[in-house]
């Protein structure tokens, strides 16, 4: 890893140290969309998943079973997190199911870390918001897609339909645990979409209390 790199990993393991523990307990209340997201990846039976900072596990073990024949695979930089996601997936009778591995979503090579060139769905579930160079995440994501694959990515909106104190307090609230809503993200995703030859899906939840895309490779 590069120096930026080891340093945003140092960070996110600096976080996560003790939250990683009740993470999953706490984050059900405020990170909404993920099970939506899930419901709609559509796997093709066989078909491969890669989740990109795959946290707990929590998502890929609900990946799991909603898609019994899927392959799933997860990428974290933080070694902590990996440690509480082997856990997770080990309860769950999915270790020999799922590869995991501790790469930045920036920057990684599937082929070096998995054994394969691309995947058949990739999803993001509340990480760009977290990432420095979340711009760069979503082009790897797009160049690691198979033909016909998709990134569904579900994350913080604009907020833009609620309240301007809500609004302030949560963006103020999330600051401290180095959580940015990407305003910008419809922008940068219909730019990539037009540079990859893709289409995209953008629909906003709850009021624009946060937002979830599919860009579909064609």
């Amino acid at each position: 890893m590069s120096t930026a790199e080891q340093s945003h990993a140092a960070l996110m393991d600096g976080v996560y140290r003790y939250q990683r523990h009740i993470y999953d307990l706490t984050r059900k209340y405020y990170l909404l969309g993920r099970d939506r997201l899930i419901d709609g990846l559509d796997i093709p039976s066989g078909g491969s998943v890669l989740e990109l900072g795959c946290g707990t596990g929590r998502n890929l073990a609900r990946v799991a079973a909603a898609y019994p024949e899927a392959r799933l695979f997860g990428l974290d930089i933080s070694t902590g997190m990996l440690e509480t996601a082997a856990a997770t997936l080990h309860r769950n009778g999915l270790a020999g199911r799922t590869t995991l591995a501790r790469g930045d979503a920036s920057a990684f090579d599937a082929a070096q870390l998995f054994g394969r060139a691309g995947f058949d769905r990739i999803l993001i579930s509340y990480s760009l918001s977290m990432i420095p160079r979340w711009r760069r995440t979503v082009v790897s994501a797009l160049d690691a897609l198979g033909p016909d694959g998709e990134l569904h990515i579900v994350d913080f909106g604009r907020q833009e339909r609620l309240p301007a104190w809500f609004r302030s307090g949560l963006r103020a609230w999330l600051a401290r645990f180095h959580v940015t809503p990407r305003d910008s993200l419809r922008e940068v995703l219909e730019s990539e979409c037009q540079r990859v030859g893709a289409s995209l899906r953008f629909e906003k939840l709850y009021r624009g209390y946060a937002v979830r895309a599919v860009v579909t490779k064609t």
